[in-house]
């Protein structure tokens, strides 16, 4: 019996590893370019905006990796996206974001997203 239960909890264990990497993957995946531009075409949900200035300083102390310009044709279709939806567009617009200013977006996993701008 003393098998059979180590058997059980290592494969409880590797299950478990393998759920993680898959959550893991999933959260990296929908922050690809695709995946975001048809979350962004419906999205309804609360956003942050940051400026990629403030965490791209000289001294490098608040750096951040999300806090970086996609390349142009990523930008364009990010920005196209956004435009889709009027109800995230006009939102946008309230808090002062110029559409043609956001240059990335991170979706959380709690479905907000972090708006980047130049």
């Amino acid at each position: 019996m003393n098998r059979v239960s180590k058997l059980a909890a290592a494969a409880f264990l590797a299950s478990m590893s393998f759920a993680g990497a898959s959550y893991a993957a999933d959260s990296v995946a929908m922050n690809w370019a695709p995946e975001l531009e048809q979350t962004l075409a419906t999205f309804n949900k609360p956003f942050n905006v940051e400026y990629t200035d403030d965490y791209n300083t000289a001294d490098g102390d608040d750096s951040n990796p999300n806090a970086v310009a996609l390349p142009a044709p990523e930008v364009q279709k990010l920005q196209a996206a956004i435009q889709s939806n009027k109800a995230l567009s006009r939102r946008l617009v309230r808090k002062g974001v110029i559409l043609d200013d956001v240059v990335n977006a991170q979706q959380a996993g709690d479905g907000s997203v972090t708006f980047w701008l130049r």
